[in-house]
């Protein structure tokens, strides 16, 4: 039984008769000191019942390596094979059918997939010391090519967009689960008294297909979900005081709030009324903490510059730059949508355009991240939910959904850095060294955490529930 089912169990006595209830509630607090003295002095005083504050930071049960993860997540599903994963076969085969054997029960998700193969639009060279192959598109990143892990073998049990989004972030196709940053939350707390635990931006032409499911807290408590953050203005909507009130008058209705939820929470223990007490203390400490976060004007102009970041103006430049802030001042789990890849046509110019948009940043926050001492003990994470085909779309400008093979990078946080873990054909269709399937990358997460991915569980519905569900492997060739 978990600790919040626990606490549910026993919040469920009928504490409305008992004699300790009696002398605390019924206007005689004398006769309760009394007795909490007389039952203390012989040791028979009962624990005190208030609610452990459920964010609290706690200890993972193994030394962990990352202490928080910032997840740059590329919704739409990026062309591995115009950013990481060169095909000299599939340039030299370009406007040929594929093998029929390559296709015997693949099913694409639009094309027909005997459509003609689509070579590679860009150029490819190799960077660093560890001779990291990657696109042109990838000016900013390739200088730091030597602090990531790329991971040319993940695959996917998914091939539309919100599915896919949905097993990537909480490790299942179906709604209702919790996410990778719920679970987090839930299994280390935060180090932030004034910022939530779990903090989400969106950028890019539109949210990302799975929805607000994608950072949800599905059947742990509502606390460990995220919040959702805008980069410019109030970052949570009616987060400021209406004309009229002041903090004084806003902390008195609090504590009168407060109060009542209090007693009702004493009487039935139910997680929920716990959580919308601390949703509405954080929100009274994020008055005075957000506007100082949110201002990115008081970062030096070379940081401004690094990122590419323009103060008051929403970018994924300005919220690469407010992850660090967030995880810099204790916030656990950060998460970065950017949705803009879904290339079924006009992928030349769109995905030099996403490029433009995030690949600065991307590499700025790990070398931020790395001057400041941080990237050791920060997990980031680069990917979309799945890869596109090696065959055409859209004439011959596009690329299909494609689960078979893709792309991911992650960097600091105890990965072991300057490496490339995998391979796919020659075709980039199929994995053939290496695999890594969602569920590995999720338990390969949670052991940089600390957690043995399936020890991490919550019980709900008469059985414990964890992200991989009856699934996954560490990926201990990424681990340092």
């Amino acid at each position: 039984m978990s600790c919040c089912q626990d606490h549910l169990y026993r919040g469920m006595k009928p504490k409305e008769i008992a004699r300790r209830w009696f002398l605390q509630q019924c206007g005689v607090g004398l006769g309760a000191v009394a007795l909490t003295s007389l039952l203390g002095e012989t040791g028979l005083a009962a624990p005190d019942t208030r609610p452990a504050d459920p964010l609290a930071p706690k200890k993972p049960p193994l030394v962990p390596k990352a202490k928080r993860v910032i997840f740059l997540f590329m919704a739409g599903a990026p062309s591995h094979l115009e950013l990481f994963d060169y095909k000299p076969q599939l340039a030299k085969f370009d406007g040929t059918l594929p093998p029929p054997d390559l296709l015997k029960g693949y099913r694409a998700a639009f094309i027909n997939p005997n459509s003609k193969l689509l070579g590679p639009k860009f150029k490819f060279a190799k960077y660093g010391q560890s001779g990291a192959e990657l696109s042109e598109l990838l000016p900013h990143l390739a200088k730091t090519a030597d602090n990531i892990a790329i991971v040319k073998s993940m695959v996917t049990d998914a091939f539309n967009h919100a599915p896919g989004q949905l097993l990537m972030n909480t490790g299942t196709m179906q709604f209702g689960r919790p996410s990778m940053g719920a679970w987090v939350t839930y299994g280390l707390g935060s180090e932030s008294k004034d910022l939530p635990a779990f903090v989400v931006f969106s950028s890019g032409k539109k949210g990302p297909s799975g929805g607000n499911s994608c950072w949800g807290s599905g059947f742990l408590p509502t606390v460990y979900q995220g919040v959702q953050f805008r980069s410019s203005g109030d970052p949570v909507l009616y987060l400021s005081n209406p004309p009229g009130v002041d903090p004084a008058l806003q902390r008195d209705t609090l504590n009168s709030v407060k109060s009542l939820n209090q007693m009702r929470l004493n009487v039935t223990g139910d997680p929920e009324i716990a959580t919308r007490v601390s949703s509405f203390e954080m929100a009274f400490r994020m008055q005075s903490s957000a506007p100082e976060l949110m201002d990115v004007s008081q970062e030096p102009k070379p940081i401004l510059d690094m990122y590419g970041a323009e103060p008051g103006k929403p970018s994924f430049a300005n919220n690469c730059l407010l992850a660090r802030r967030l995880v810099e001042r204790g916030v656990r789990f950060v998460q970065l949508y950017h949705e803009a890849w879904d290339q079924h046509d006009h992928l030349v110019e769109d995905i030099q355009q996403n490029c433009k948009d995030t690949d600065q940043a991307c590499a700025a926050l790990l070398q931020d991240l790395k001057q400041r001492g941080m990237l050791d003990d920060t997990l980031v994470i680069w990917g979309g939910e799945f890869g596109r085909t090696p065959m055409v779309q859209g004439g011959s400008n596009g690329r299909d959904h494609h689960p078979n093979a893709f792309t991911m990078w992650l960097a600091g946080g105890g990965v072991k850095p300057g490496i490339t873990l995998g391979e796919s054909d020659d075709l980039g269709f199929n994995v053939t060294k290496d695999q890594v399937h969602v569920h590995d990358l999720h338990a390969t997460i949670l052991q940089l955490l600390g957690f043995e991915h399936t020890k991490l569980t919550y019980r709900f519905q008469g059985r414990d529930f964890r992200l991989t569900d009856v699934h996954g492997n560490v990926a201990r060739q990424l681990l340092a």
